[in-house]
Parts: structure tokens; sequence; C-alpha cells
């Protein structure tokens, strides 16, 4: 699963998931890809799923770019823990999600393979999004 190598602080605050993604919002590699529609947090679990889904609706065929990357730690604490007594240890890893942020692109299939692969990963993971191809996002700019 993906999670970072090394971070700087073990905790961090939740923050606040407003406004529309700055970067990661444009084709950069694949002909098709997987938008967000939502705010939210994916899960590394999330990602590993949605990318398991994908691969195995290709065959192995065409090449997958995951865009995003779970770099920030979520805390919980333990079941019938009493208020107070500070944070609780890190869970997992999540990565912030903004509309507009491609999640997942892919190359060298045709566009129904691409749509029906996506379609079975935006299954998996828990937020709205849309399938778009390189002529849609350079209609919209």
């Amino acid at each position: 699963m993906l999670m970072p190598s090394k971070v700087k602080y073990r905790k961090q605050q939740k923050g606040r998931r407003r406004g529309t993604a700055l970067r990661g919002s444009s084709l950069a590699f694949g002909d098709f890809a997987l938008q967000a529609m939502e705010c939210g947090w994916l899960t590394a679990r999330q990602l590993e799923a949605g990318r398991v889904a994908i691969q195995r609706h290709v065959k192995r065929g065409g090449k997958l770019w995951i865009r995003v990357f779970p770099d920030k730690p979520i805390t919980k604490k333990p079941a019938e823990t009493r208020m107070g007594k500070g944070k609780g240890a890190p869970e997992g890893w999540v990565a912030v999600i903004k509309p507009a942020r491609l999640i997942f692109e892919i190359e060298g299939v045709d566009e129904k393979t691409a749509r029906e692969a996506f379609g079975l990963a935006q299954d998996k993971i828990g937020i709205k999004t849309r399938f778009v191809t390189r002529e849609v996002l350079e209609s919209v700019r």
C-alpha cells in the first residue's frame, strides 16, 4: 500500500477541504482520466482497490498512472477510551482530494475499455468522479 517512507511530523491536523484543485487538474500522462467532482479523503486502501480493479479489467494492457499520493496521517483513539489524554495514534494514510483533481490516468487502451475500467474503480473510491478525455479537458480551457 502507498505511504510515505518518512515524515517530518507523525501527526497532522485535519485541515479544511475547500475550493478546487490548483494543480493536478490537467492530463499530463495518459489519454483518459478519472476526475474528482467533490472534496474528500482517499485512503491508501481505496486507491489500491481502485488500481487493482482497473488493472484487472485492462488485463495488463496500457499504462496506468496514480496522480495522488496518501501523505496525510490519520489518527484514531482506541475504542471505549475516555475523552482527553491527547491525540490518538496514527492509524492510516489518506490523500486530500479537491474537485477537478485527476486521480487515475490511463493510456494504451480504447475509450470503451477505459470507461469500463474507471467505472469499476469509481465504485471502490468513496467520492463522486467523472470520466474525462484529453479533448474534454482542452475544450474547457
